[in-house]
């Protein structure tokens, strides 16, 4: 289980670039469950991965995964317990080592690492079984250079890897914006069938509404730091794409109230 309390996070304080990035953020997910976040450019979705994951620390509040207190563990101590893929697919991988080499690394992951990359034979089998589930015809191409592959093949492959050994959060940064519309379905395919066949907590930030309809078991909508939607169980099923563009929309025209009332107090004022 994951649980977030109280949240906050501020970027340069004290500036007129000032921005209150997460403000009083509460949120729990369940063991299994796949969480797609929605939200606008500045909304602190991926402020929320990125306070998770530990790229920063939060100003305030706690993060618990699995009965741990991670919110003072640097990112490289919670990649122990956490999966991820970013948006940008030359991300999250050593391009000049091989796939095999990579992939090394990730059986690794959380373990002590030896001088060689060498792995048994079981492994090599595993691997190479995993590999060819993913229909790329990457299975015999151990030794070629990851950043050779095509975004999508990479993707695949970064999707393995944040899985290879089951993590306790899987986090998932808009891993299909860069992609062809093709090379993304084909991925979000990957990615509904690893979730669920691992069973992996996940949680998912898209700007697609149509992934976030069709896919997990609920959907979180944030707005200027804060969590103003969450939908679960029949109530996010019943949801449609049309939903959640009127949701976006009142957001809009909140927005637009609170700015022409913010502006006449400051004309009474003067």
């Amino acid at each position: 289980m994951l649980e977030l309390s109280n949240l906050y996070k501020t970027f340069n304080i004290g500036t007129i670039n000032e921005v209150n990035a997460l403000q009083d953020v509460n949120l729990s997910i369940e063991d299994g469950s796949f969480v797609c976040v929605l939200g606008t450019n500045g909304s602190g979705k991926s402020t929320l991965l990125n306070a998770v994951a530990g790229t920063f620390f939060s100003d305030s509040g706690t993060i618990v995964l699995n009965g741990l207190n991670i919110t003072r563990w640097p990112e490289h101590k919670r990649a122990q317990l956490i999966g991820r893929v970013f948006q940008n697919p030359f991300s999250g991988t050593a391009p000049n080592m091989s796939i095999g080499e990579n992939l090394a690394l990730a059986a690794k992951r959380g373990k002590q690492r030896g001088l060689g990359w060498g792995l048994p034979a079981s492994v090599v089998r595993e691997l190479k079984s995993r590999i060819k589930a993913l229909n790329m015809g990457l299975e015999d191409r151990l030794d070629s250079p990851i950043g050779k592959l095509s975004g999508g093949q990479r993707q695949a492959l970064t999707l393995l890897m944040s899985s290879w050994i089951k993590p306790d959060l899987l986090l998932l940064d808009e891993h299909t914006a860069a992609l062809d519309p093709k090379t993304a379905n084909k991925v979000i395919e990957l990615t509904e069938q690893i979730v669920t066949e691992g069973k992996l907590t996940t949680l998912m930030v898209t700007h697609s509404m149509q992934q976030a309809v069709n896919l997990g078991d609920r959907i979180i909508m944030m707005h200027q730091g804060k969590i103003k939607y969450d939908f679960s169980g029949e109530e996010k099923k019943r949801l449609k794409v049309p939903d959640l563009l009127f949701l976006f929309d009142e957001l809009r025209r909140k927005d637009q109230i609170d700015t022409r009332v913010a502006e006449l107090l400051v004309a009474n004022y003067v």
